[in-house]
């Protein structure tokens, strides 16, 4: 009787990885397909699946994260590589989808102390510049002036460009040093120190002559 209970718990449990196996392939054949031809509903489904067979060790988590923040749907995008930091810190890349995500539902003061965590890890001038723009926003403009100035001695890979809206009809991407030395131009400004400000956006311009919003302010100064 043993031997039997034995046979019949094998032959079930086998059963069950078979059939487990064969689910994972189908999901993952659904999940290329979808992937394929644009199908981002079927492909989050599919993920969501293959999350739930492969349990919590599954990559496919981080997948689900990239593809939300590709769509744009942050809400989803923090929520889900919230859960990722929690076993994996150390992620940068996660770290700063999770930094941008915050940012763009509107969570400033969260979004800096990710992007806060991000810099220690980066050193990435481009992630300070990010938290003197959020500070900027709050009006926090001496802790502005303090972040913006990191960013500007930070070490520039000249990887990074900055989209400005000149008006509604023109948009100008910037390299990211001089965008640094403009949003420092701007915070000054707001401190009252004009003829620091003019030096900074003279600055900008040296560095980028065509820098439309940089003109624009030199000559409000003058």
């Amino acid at each position: 009787m043993k031997n039997i209970l034995y046979l019949f718990t094998f032959i079930l449990t086998a059963s069950v990885i078979a059939q487990t196996t064969n689910n994972l392939d189908l999901e993952k054949q659904k999940l290329k397909e979808a992937l394929k031809y644009g199908d981002k509903t079927v492909a989050a489904n599919s993920m969501f699946s293959l999350i739930a067979l492969e349990g919590p060790t599954s990559t496919y988590r981080d997948s689900l994260a990239y593809l939300y923040f590709n769509e744009r749907n942050f809400v989803s995008c923090f929520l889900v590589t919230n859960d990722l930091l929690k076993n994996n810190p150390e992620n940068v890349d996660i770290l700063e989808m999770n930094a941008i995500s915050l940012e763009s539902i509107g969570a400033l003061e969260k979004a800096i102390e990710k992007y806060k965590s991000l810099l220690i890890k980066s050193n990435n001038n481009y992630h300070a510049y990010k938290i003197a723009g959020l500070q900027f926003a709050m009006n926090k403009f001496d802790e502005a002036l303090v972040s913006v100035k990191k960013a500007d001695q930070l070490s520039d890979k000249a990887e990074v460009n900055v989209n400005f809206q000149v008006n509604k009809n023109y948009n100008q991407n910037v390299p990211l040093k001089p965008a640094i030395a403009y949003l420092q131009g701007l915070i000054e400004l707001n401190l009252d120190k004009k003829a620091e400000a003019k030096l900074s956006f003279q600055r900008a311009l040296k560095l980028f002559p065509e820098f439309t919003l940089a003109k624009s302010k030199l000559l409000t100064l003058e």
